[in-house]
């Protein structure tokens, strides 16, 4: 049940217990209002348009009995967040970040509209902008917010209506310094109001292209959220919640919290005290936690499982005399969207008409396969599925000289698996590389080479040092070292069996992502380009049907000392 349809709920329970009071002579003739307000505060994040329960290494969840079950899909979801919703007499439902974007063809087919239905329909209460949002530009999401019909024309709906909802970005802003999203939104729970913010990492334009974020900056995410806790505080609305479109990784994947790692451990012990809740999305990890915030009174942090998998459940008790979040009464738990329970009727039957509308163009066989292909990583970084897409991005450019090729992780969105006969569809592989970049060749000096691979080892806005391996073709070999000091991690780089000559030109095939210096790889901008080599999409297609049945190629590729 949505916010507003506790509030009318409630005013009629208040007006028929006064009436009977009156009637009775037993007590006054207006019922005193109870001296708190129960909410239930329901979240999601980095659902990425899937209407269907995903496949491959995200199609089950570890549930924390140690049993890993089948979890997702919109008609589950929809299930259980109106299972959730009437089981509260107040409640508000989130959508923490990625809500489309590097979607199935069942929604992005449709330039996303049927993602943007399904959180219509889902009562949604406010969606905190993540960096998905903006794949296709800002013209693109004001569409979607605002409705009308995509340049292509209305292909699931006309007219198409937008969202229902506010879109939130608190530390978003034009070239000017003016705001270019909402920062907040306040929604009345029986008369008591609670406000939502939205924020991204001031780093977000590390990962999304930069034309589709012309115009935008992206400024400090605790200053952004402090700032803002402020003006609401300033407004009266005392219990206030935030979202955040940033991970916090955890050691087993569910309810354990390292309050020293992690952007989102970063913010949520930095972030003001007046802000009660933290919902965080990005990344595998779903957890439950509690943080102490700057004043050192425990807050509540969660997050959910990617994907529709897991819903994040926060049931909130609110002092109505200092309308504040009573947080030592604060429970939270995360709800599995297991495939135990009735789908929503309503929702499998909006479902089944995005999959027929695309099946015909989903359906269409590309090639095929002999095992699952798949983004598990190595001890190195490497993967089956990375390596294949390398190599059929090399096999796209070899005719025009390339000899390299290299594509970021981040740029595999699914699992390719292995059906009874095989076959892969189109729907299959657009899954996998969604986001129809374009492929360059670059020529780089051996030297450029290795400091485009030293750069594989990054450091976030907090200080935090991760991995981002790049999947190298067949033709490239090389060692890691990660005990050694930064910028000597790469050693024993070999080009067709060849050791790595520092001064020799080698021609590189890269998507256009990464050749703007995407993901952290700006020693990419230093080569020179020379020559397209059609789209990701078409190469990986391509090679599936030229050199099927494709087998996992061997990971042997990179090294580890």
């Amino acid at each position: 049940m949505g916010g507003r349809v506790s509030r009318r709920r409630g005013a009629s329970l208040a007006l028929a217990t006064a009436v009977l009071w009156a009637a009775s002579g037993l007590g006054p003739a207006v019922a005193r209002p109870p001296e708190v307000v129960p909410l239930r505060l329901i979240a999601f994040g980095d659902l990425h348009g899937n209407l269907l329960p995903p496949q491959g290494s995200r199609s089950k969840v570890v549930r924390s009995d140690g049993e890993s079950v089948p979890a997702g899909g919109a008609a589950y979801l929809a299930a259980y967040v109106r299972q959730l919703r009437s089981q509260a007499e107040n409640s508000v439902l989130y959508s923490v970040g990625d809500a489309w974007g590097s979607s199935p063809l069942e929604s992005a087919m449709f330039h996303e509209e049927p993602t943007v239905e399904l959180l219509n329909a889902l009562d949604v209460n406010a969606l905190a902008l993540g960096n998905h949002e903006f794949d296709h530009g800002v013209a693109e999401l004001q569409r979607l917010r605002d409705g009308g019909c995509h340049p292509e024309g209305c292909r699931y709906v006309s007219p198409f209506e937008g969202a229902q909802f506010p879109f939130l970005g608190a530390n978003l802003s034009t070239a000017d310094g003016s705001p270019a999203a909402l920062p907040f939104s306040v929604d009345y729970i029986d008369g008591v109001p609670v406000g939502v913010i939205g924020v991204l990492p001031r780093n977000t334009p590390d990962v999304i292209s930069a034309e589709s974020i012309e115009g935008l900056q992206f400024g400090d995410e605790v200053e952004a959220a402090d700032r803002t806790a402020d003006i609401l505080d300033a407004l009266g609305v005392r219990s206030i919640v935030l979202l955040y479109k940033g991970d916090l990784p955890v050691p087993s994947g569910h309810d354990t919290c390292d309050p020293e790692s992690g952007p989102a451990a970063a913010v949520a012990t930095r972030v003001s005290p007046k802000i009660d809740v933290i919902v965080t999305s990005d990344g595998e990890s779903h957890f439950n936690c509690s943080f102490l915030d700057p004043l050192g009174k425990p807050r509540t942090v969660v997050q959910g499982a990617s994907h529709g998998r897991i819903l994040s459940v926060a049931d909130l008790t609110i002092d109505r005399e200092s309308r504040d979040v009573i947080r030592d009464r604060t429970v939270s738990f995360n709800q599995v969207v297991t495939h135990d329970i009735a789908p929503d009727s309503r929702t499998k039957e909006f479902v089944d008409r995005a999959v027929d509308q695309s099946a015909s163009v989903a359906g269409q066989s590309v090639g095929t396969i002999t095992a699952d292909l798949t983004r598990e990583k190595t001890f190195g970084g490497e993967s089956t599925l990375g390596n294949v897409i390398a190599d059929a991005q090399l096999a796209a450019a070899e005719s025009a000289g390339a000899q390299i090729a290299l594509t970021n992780p981040d740029g595999m969105r699914a699992d390719l698996t292995h059906a009874d006969d095989g076959v892969v569809t189109f729907g299959e592989t657009y899954a996998v590389q969604p986001f129809g970049n374009r492929l360059l060749q670059l020529e780089v000096t051996g030297a450029q080479l290795v400091a485009i691979l030293e750069q594989q080892f990054q450091t976030d806005v907090f200080g935090r040092s991760f991995e981002r391996i790049l999947s190298p073709s067949h033709t490239l070999r090389y060692t890691i070292d990660r005990a050694a000091e930064q910028g000597r991690r790469i050693q024993d780089v070999t080009v067709a069996g060849q050791p790595l000559d520092p001064a020799a030109t080698y021609v590189v095939v890269v998507n256009d992502f990464l050749a703007a210096g995407g993901d952290g790889f700006t020693a990419f901008t230093e080569g020179r380009r020379t020559t397209g080599a059609g789209a990701d999409l078409d190469a990986l297609n391509g090679y599936l049907s030229a050199h099927g049945p494709v087998s996992p190629p061997p990971t042997d590729r990179i090294s580890v000392r």
